[in-house]
């Protein structure tokens, strides 16, 4: 069987998520996209052999179509979700899937109420060097941890994109948020509650181009995370046991293609070990766990959605309560 995927955005990421890794595939196929601007859908229709609707609702309705991907701006996730699902669609949402628990909750109703089901689109998902790092925490192998320290740090965005507009739920946390989450969920556990943040933001654009939050741990360990917009990539983990660091970056880049990640353990007296995880291919497996949603191999009905709350939940927390220091002048990327 084949299932029909309809785009509400016609994006770079559609591309590189949904478009490319469908080719070849013999259970998934791209049949659909509309974008705000009619013309733009249009050309990218013709360009990746699709057609294109006039709106997003006509995606939703579309008898072919049984999975709805979304790349919309961070506002509009939760509300097209929410139609999707209340189409009784599967529904692969860009992070983060919606911006506050109360949307998260209403797209549980939805999926209740009309069967739809909600994938947040998160590449990173059970990642093979998660394994590694829970069996050395699972083990005791170094001791204690301590805490995990995070570091993100993504392209200065464009003038005019929804990154720099809060409103449209701009700003780099957002935009980092949920890789950050997912990674603790899956290796050390969220807690159920807490947080703390601080901002900074520009006077101009209000939007926080860099963000440092800190997250209690079971214990006493904590996790901090510092992202930023920058000219320079950066996406690495570092956990720190009694007797070692270990260390993961480059957690992002997979998405390229199948790479592999090292872990890299250096114990307080000055031994270093590596472990190099299985190629991974992000999005071809983000593909593999829709697949499963549809033919029923994934788990028990809500459990994606279930799995996401605590993330949008802390998130939220965070995000609401940070302290705000803003800066005079217009955003300068070497600033950060």
């Amino acid at each position: 069987m084949t299932w029909g995927i309809g785009l509400i955005g016609a994006t770079g990421i559609a591309v590189r998520a949904v478009i490319a890794p469908s080719r070849g595939r013999r259970d998934i196929a791209v049949r659909a996209v509309a974008a705000l601007d009619r013309d733009r859908a249009t050309a990218f229709g013709q360009r990746h052999g699709v057609r294109a609707l006039p709106h997003y609702e006509d995606v939703v309705a579309a008898e072919d179509i049984d999975i709805v991907y979304i790349s919309l701006h961070n506002s509009a996730h939760a509300r097209w979700a929410q139609r999707a699902a209340s189409a009784g669609k599967t529904v692969l949402v860009e992070k983060p899937l919606c911006l506050s628990l109360a949307e998260c909750d209403a797209l549980r109703d939805a999926e209740r109420l009309h069967g739809g089901r909600t994938l947040e689109a998160l590449p990173t998902l059970r990642h093979p060097w998660h394994g590694v790092v829970r069996h050395m925490l699972d083990a005791g192998r170094f001791g204690r941890l301590h805490g995990v320290r995070s570091r993100f740090a993504f392209q200065v965005p464009a003038p005019g994109g929804y990154r720099l507009r809060p409103e449209l739920g701009g700003g780099i946390f957002l935009d980092s948020a949920s890789y950050w989450l997912q990674a603790l969920q899956d290796t050390v556990g969220l807690p159920p509650s807490g947080g703390i943040g601080t901002a900074q933001c520009t006077e101009l654009r209000g939007v926080d181009h860099a963000f440092e939050a800190e997250l209690p741990l079971l214990g006493e360990a904590k996790a901090v995370l510092s992202c930023s917009f920058s000219a320079h990539h950066t996406a690495e983990h570092v956990f720190e046991f009694d007797e070692a660091h270990v260390r993961v970056r480059g957690v992002l880049l997979p998405t390229a293609g199948a790479v592999p990640l090292n872990v890299a353990v250096r114990t307080t007296t000055g031994h270093t070990e590596i472990t190099r995880t299985e190629p991974v291919s992000y999005y071809e497996r983000q593909l593999d766990r829709v697949a499963d949603l549809m033919s029923g191999r994934a788990g028990h009905w809500g459990a994606q959605l279930a799995a996401a709350r605590p993330r949008i939940a802390t998130m939220e927390g965070i995000h609401r309560t940070a302290r705000r220091e803003v800066r005079a002048g217009v955003f300068d990327m070497e600033h950060t």
